[in-house]
């Protein structure tokens, strides 16, 4: 009866935001809002720029446009209430709202992941078997296998939030995160979590060693081939094309393996770093991305100094 009477008791959830800085929001906000405008602006360029250059029109290029969609996706999913909570005092969300966020949110980083396995199968080809490039990595092999990515986080995360709505009991409602987070709304209820937790961890674990597993076999592949190489400047050059992936790799990995930690074996670590840390791996990422590319990929460099600067362009050449 204690169950029926309290299920779905909590209408709404109380996002605190960051704990311990509650006094700083207002200044925080200001660089959570400059990475969500560079995001937004930086991949909108590369998405402009890859479809107006035919040169782009390559598999390496449609992978980093399905990128950029994605991230700009995943930080529009999550900034606009971090900047509400900053900025305006808007705590409070919507059971159901919460649940929608943390879906999007966890569906986006997996789809991420998977572009970023995509994208070292794509490096793997082009590199190792070259003369199969063009047969292995067609338009519709592209498509499909964003396609797959997308199917396999949209059915990974589903029963995150199906889960969470058949929890009998919630009796608080004070989210100590930024925004709405699987394991933050889990330890909410007042109630045996295992099946959440033993799932959420299972996703995540199973995420990150398959896919850091796959980028691990072809990057080791990618160097035997290289180093087989008997001309530098052939091996410069083919290290060379993979530098930007490597770059994205290591800002999108990084701080989700130290939060994903912390969040579950680092019991010292103080709230307030754990969630700014959780919020850099979602926002830092779809911000650094475009300029990771645009620094590392000369097509894409001279492409976009030639929309901006134009004269320059036609003086150059």
């Amino acid at each position: 009866m204690a169950d029926n009477a309290t299920h779905r008791y909590i209408s709404s959830f109380f996002l605190v935001g960051i704990p311990g800085l509650q006094d700083f929001h207002c200044w925080i906000g200001i660089p959570v809002c400059l990475l969500f405008a560079l995001a937004l602006l930086g991949n909108s360029v590369i998405i402009i720029t890859i479809k107006l250059e035919p040169s782009l029109h390559q598999p390496m290029y449609f992978f980093l446009c399905m990128l950029a969609v994605n991230d700009m996706a995943l930080a529009s999913s999550m900034a606009p209430k971090m900047l509400g909570i900053f900025w305006m005092d808007a705590h409070w969300i919507d059971f159901d709202t919460c649940l929608t966020q943390l879906y999007f949110i966890h569906t986006f980083c997996i789809i991420e992941s998977s572009l970023l396995v995509a994208m070292a199968f794509d490096r793997y080809v082009a590199i190792c078997i070259p003369l199969r490039y063009t047969t292995i990595l067609t338009t519709p092999m592209v498509i499909k296998m964003g396609l797959v990515g997308m199917t396999r986080a949209i059915l990974m995360v589903l029963p995150c939030p199906l889960l969470i709505k058949r929890l009998p009991c919630y009796t608080k409602y004070v989210i100590n995160h930024a925004y709405c987070e699987h394991m933050a709304v889990v330890k909410l209820a007042s109630a045996n979590t295992l099946i959440n937790r033993v799932y959420g961890i299972s996703v995540a674990l199973s995420v990150m060693v398959w896919d850091l597993g796959l980028i691990a076999a072809s990057y080791t592949k990618i160097l035997q081939a290289v180093f087989r190489l008997s001309s530098q400047n052939a091996r410069s050059k083919a290290l060379g094309t993979c530098a930007a992936h490597v770059c994205t790799i290591l800002v999108s990995y990084t701080p989700a393996l130290f939060s994903f930690l912390t969040h579950r074996i680092g019991k010292k670590v103080p709230p307030s770093i754990h969630i700014i840390f959780a919020s850099l791996y979602l926002l830092v990422p779809p911000a650094v991305n475009p300029l990771v590319y645009g620094v590392k990929t000369k097509q894409i460099r001279d492409r976009v100094a030639g929309l901006f600067f134009p004269s320059k362009k036609i003086s150059g050449n």
